[in-house]
């Protein structure tokens, strides 16, 4: 079984290989890393001596394989910048409101919603004005309770949430007999979570970039910025490849995707979604992003999903997702009506009668039967094993 690397995400731990880290310091790891990774990091014979087993060995191997080269683009996709940070306001003179700051960072294109809730969430500790852990903690569930309330449709926005509460209550800060030392070392910890999440979409960049041969056509669903960024780094790699864009009815995000496509210069053909079957025998793979991954393995998605998902099946076409860990959900939806409905405003261009119906459900699941691998910041993985990482993640 592959062993998830935190060399990637531990730039302050780089600055020599013969260093071992701290004690202290590995106590203060997020949930994101194993425990193995945490015996690695304090020896560092520890991936000389890791060995690897062959990805798809046998008909029985669930777990995804990331190879050494695969990690040290990681490594290396890690360290470049990813632009540079953008202060919190303070808003003096006025009571800080969590839905106001999560706002203000929602705002930013290139920003996650769950990465934008984490930031609110580490502002919160920030002006918080507690006495206690006790305290800061009643006051962090009461902020994070009040974020998923403002979009209970967000998958996304409620695993952000849980998963930062659940590193917050984990981190060794209680051990420090001082309140505001404490305090001090929460803030750090939010901002180095905060920095993990950022640097997520670019490590699934580089370990997706196997997959994308010259010559491949790819087909996408939808405005995903991890998709983007898969895709954008092909095409920085020069690799020849063309792009189909389905038109993403009804808020029209393929058209955007296009539009994002064709400024680099790659290939692209926008399809209206009833032609994914007919230009499905051209596609070589289907690359999608995720609202929420589940416990199942299966993946919460912009409506539509689904039916690529089963006609790529039905033709042995593999279906990728890229998505970050911090939208793994603890959630178990046994078919598409588990799920608190998205709506969106559906404009068909005609008059519709007031008798009719019609559906406005933004979002479908897909079951893990018709997924072939999950990219993600803690490696590639089969839709099997993300069960195994959701226990590592809030265990």
């Amino acid at each position: 079984m592959w062993r998830r690397s935190a060399s990637f995400i531990l730039d302050k731990y780089q600055t020599t290989q013969n260093e071992a880290v701290p004690s202290d310091s590995v106590a203060l790891l997020p949930p994101l890393l194993s425990a193995s990774t945490a015996v690695a990091l304090q020896n560092p014979d520890f991936d000389r001596n890791m060995s690897m087993s062959a990805y798809y060995q046998t008909p029985a191997a669930h777990h995804g394989v990331v190879k050494s080269d695969w990690l040290a683009q990681a490594r290396e996709a890690a360290t470049t910048a990813v632009g540079p940070e953008v202060a919190a306001s303070v808003r003096s003179g006025r009571t800080f409101s969590v839905i106001e700051e999560f706002n203000s960072w929602r705002k930013q294109p290139d920003l996650a919603e769950a990465v934008a809730a984490i930031r609110a969430l580490a502002a919160v500790i920030r002006n918080s004005e507690a006495n206690t852990m006790m305290e800061l903690e009643i006051e962090l569930k009461k902020a994070s309770d009040s974020l998923k309330s403002w979009d209970t449709t967000s998958f996304s926005l409620t695993a952000g949430c849980d998963l930062f509460m659940r590193y917050v209550t984990r981190t060794s800060a209680l051990v420090y007999e001082d309140f505001n030392s404490a305090k001090s070392r929460l803030i750090e910890c939010a901002e180095k979570f905060v920095e993990i999440s950022s640097k997520a979409r670019r490590i699934i960049a580089m370990l997706s970039q196997d997959f994308i041969f010259d010559g491949c056509t790819i087909l996408v669903h939808g405005f995903s910025r991890v998709v983007l960024e898969v895709l954008k780094t092909a095409a920085q790699n020069k690799k020849l490849f063309r792009v189909f864009c389905t038109e993403g009815r009804p808020n029209r995000t393929g058209l955007r995707l296009s539009n994002e496509l064709a400024k680099l210069d790659v290939p692209v053909k926008l399809l209206i979604d009833s032609a994914v079957a007919y230009s499905m025998d051209e596609v070589d793979m289907v690359f999608v992003g995720a609202g929420g991954v589940v416990e199942s393995g299966g993946i919460i998605n912009m409506m539509g999903t689904y039916q690529i998902a089963l006609v790529a099946h039905s033709m042995n076409k593999p279906v990728y997702v890229a998505a970050e860990s911090y939208k793994f959900a603890r959630l178990y939806p046994l078919d598409q009506k588990d799920m608190a409905p998205a709506l969106h405003p559906i404009d068909f261009g005609v008059p519709i009668p007031s008798k009719v119906e019609v559906e406005t459900s933004a979002q479908d699941y897909t079951p893990p039967q018709y997924l072939s691998l999950l990219f993600t910041d803690l490696g590639v993985l089969t839709p099997s094993v993300v069960s195994d990482e959701l226990i590592q993640l809030y265990l």
